[in-house]
């Protein structure tokens, strides 16, 4: 099991090469295929309708912001695979970037996509990423927008809630876990059930990954004041791990991560990639 099709966003952000030399790295390592899709957003009329304002320089000036997008979009992308030997695809869609990545991410074993800037006013939905590894049926890398330091996949920490959203990541992000040199299985304020975790948290799922050939080791733990997010992230931390895989669960307009809606958490103050999925 592999990643043989990887789905990069390739969208006019400054930070947009940070996703890009993941993607790029990623296909070397998994000997895959790059596909970079870049979203040509529609002019929308109705925002202007009721004002009176004439359409044509609007239009006009929607127009040059779009061309001017794509331009920096595929040259970013044609950057990043000059001189490596890949097999790559320029993908240009209409349409709003959420739509068409969850849509075209159906049809490749990852998507990868930035860290939202939630601070800034942005054509790119702040909850892209959430909104996308809910509606596409696909895990979803996310590059935290400062880069990384390191290639993603040495150190793993693997969040598990006994859910089936975790199981559903653990799943997706096997071709991590198996290269990993060490998993750790973080199991935040677990309580045992028939339906969930069994007598002993972790335990299960510990052995099925070893089965796998994963070098793994459980770690259970408590979070102060429920704040499972900086748990996570604290964890993370202190393990030097360089990636986070977590389930999502919900739907669009809950759009909240397993372990106690933890999202806005992770997804604003990540330093490291994080690999979800639904």
């Amino acid at each position: 099991m592999g990643y043989k099709t990887i789905l990069v966003h390739c969208d006019a952000s400054g930070t947009a090469s940070q996703q890009m030399a993941i993607a790029t790295e990623l296909t070397e390592r998994f000997a895959a295929t790059l596909v970079g899709l870049h979203a040509r957003r529609p002019f929308d009329s109705a925002n202007y309708f009721d004002i009176g304002l004439p359409m044509d320089p609007l239009l006009d000036a929607h127009e040059r912001t779009v061309n001017a997008e794509q331009a920096a979009a595929e040259a970013t992308f044609q950057k990043s695979i000059e001189g490596k030997h890949l097999t790559t695809e320029w993908r240009l869609v209409e349409g709003y970037p959420e739509d068409e990545l969850a849509v075209n991410a159906r049809y490749a074993d990852l998507l990868v996509v930035g860290q939202s800037d939630r601070k800034n006013v942005s054509p790119i939905p702040g909850d892209l990423p959430e909104s996308v590894a809910l509606a596409t049926g696909r895990p979803i890398l996310v590059v935290p927008q400062i880069g990384t330091f390191k290639p993603p996949g040495g150190v793993v920490m693997l969040c598990w809630n006994a859910s089936r959203e975790s199981a559903r990541a653990a799943v997706d992000a096997l071709p991590f876990l198996k290269a990993a040199k060490e998993v750790i299985v973080l199991i935040v304020d677990p309580h045992t059930s028939a339906n969930g975790h069994g007598p002993e948290p972790g335990a299960d799922v510990g052995a099925w990954l070893s089965r796998h050939g994963v070098k793994v080791t459980v770690q259970r733990d408590v979070a102060p004041d429920a704040d499972v997010g900086n748990t996570i992230l604290s964890r993370a931390a202190d393990h030097g791990a360089d990636l986070i895989v977590m389930g999502v669960y919900g739907h669009s307009r809950l759009r909240e991560m397993v372990l106690g809606g933890v999202s806005r958490t992770l997804l604003s103050s990540m330093t490291v990639p994080v690999l979800m999925s639904h």
